[in-house]
């Protein structure tokens, strides 16, 4: 769940506090896996910065002397 869809959720339980989603604090729980998810995606993000420093062209061919 994206930290956008997880407001959406928190502001329909905020407009309606009677509402299922309010009351059994869904939008909490929301907001947890949102946020949960941009920080997994950061860390993705960083790995892959780190998979594109790879030298990908292979071992280096052996020097004459």
């Amino acid at each position: 769940m994206s930290r956008d869809a997880a407001a959406r959720i928190q502001s329909a339980a905020a407009r309606n506090p009677g509402s299922d989603t309010a009351r059994d604090e869904f939008d909490r729980r929301a907001q947890s896996a949102g946020d949960k998810n941009e920080a997994h995606d950061r860390d993705d993000d960083r790995d892959d910065d780190d998979r594109d420093d790879d030298d990908d062209r292979g071992p280096a061919a052996p020097q004459s002397a």
